[in-house]
């Protein structure tokens, strides 16, 4: 097969998101869309990038949050759907090892942004229920005592990038009860949550400082799954008011390229409101500490099998 490479680009000037394009809506484009001629149009972002936009920069007044007196900087943006990407921003370039980044002006103008992705999947209204029936009387994390989960079946994007990776799982039984597959699930979400943990673990020792989690995307209608991220990362958990976050840093955009408002930031600040704040339970502190040493524990572990097997 012949791949044929072309040298043709489209253009050469590249805009900040939320510039006006051009001018506006061609008469063709506003007949089929049927809107007038001239509308402005905004230079876009992909779908993460625009759900980082609609969340992070959100008016925070009035929630007892560390992050309000903090440059936004010190907020990370997780959008969770099919894999979890992880949006934090710098006025300064930061480089983390196994993190993709930073690009100049990729999401917020005028700001670096680094990205973290983070591959999972989701089901969880029957699950979640049955969890608080089997539970009893002790907190429902404590259910994966002796089950424990890496999550990178499909490689590790970040923080380590390392694509041959294979997920584990510890501690399973011979049962196969409705029980049994609720606690695997709940492992399973609080190993997506360890992996943020260790993404963030990553950023600060690079140079981050993170104070807030701000979620937004499908998992975050999962209260399981946004308690678990609080409590595992130790850190408060911001729920947009508007759960398409995504589609609210699209209209952030359309919003700047109209010009009712002066940048980005402003729109941010005006757009995005606080739906929801989690807290982490600090009595759980000491047991997530625990299991977080034993996920460090399991990749460490398939790197020495897998050096075994490759050795002479």
């Amino acid at each position: 097969m012949r791949v044929c490479f072309s040298h043709v680009y489209p253009g050469n000037q590249v805009l900040s998101p939320g510039a006006s394009l051009g001018n506006g809506l061609t008469p063709e484009a506003a007949k089929d869309l049927g809107l007038p001629a001239g509308t402005a149009v905004a230079a876009s972002l992909i779908d993460a990038h625009a759900g980082g936009l609609g969340v992070i920069g959100a008016d925070v007044r009035g929630y007892g949050l560390v992050c309000e007196g903090q440059p936004v900087t010190s907020r990370l943006a997780v959008i969770c759907g099919t894999s979890s990407c992880h949006m934090g921003i710098s006025k300064d370039p930061i480089f983390v090892p196994g993190v993709w980044g930073p690009y100049f002006s990729a999401m917020v103008p005028g700001f670096c942004k680094v990205m973290n992705v983070f591959i999972c999947q989701s089901v969880y209204a029957y699950l979640n229920s049955h969890l608080d029936l089997i539970k009893k009387a002790q907190p429902v994390g404590f259910l994966t005592v002796d089950l424990h989960v890496w999550p990178d079946f499909h490689g590790n994007r970040s923080p380590l990038a390392d694509l041959t990776l294979k997920g584990m799982v510890t501690g399973l039984k011979l049962s196969q009860d409705l029980d049994d597959l609720a606690i695997l699930y709940l492992a399973t979400v609080q190993a997506i949550a360890f992996g943020t943990r260790f993404i963030i673990e990553a950023m600060e020792a690079a140079g981050h400082s993170i104070s807030t989690l701000f979620l937004c995307g499908g998992l975050s209608k999962n209260p399981l799954f946004v308690q678990m991220h609080a409590d595992i990362t130790g850190l408060p958990v911001v729920l947009s008011q508007e759960v398409e976050s995504v589609l609210v840093g699209a209209a952030i955009l359309s919003a700047c390229a109209s010009g009712d408002f002066t940048s980005v930031q402003e729109a941010m600040a005006k757009m995005s409101k606080v739906g929801k704040v989690v807290f982490p339970r600090q009595e759980d502190k000491k047991y997530y500490d625990k299991k977080y040493q034993v996920f460090l524990k399991l990749v460490e572990h398939q790197k020495e099998y897998s050096a075994i097997m490759s050795g002479d």
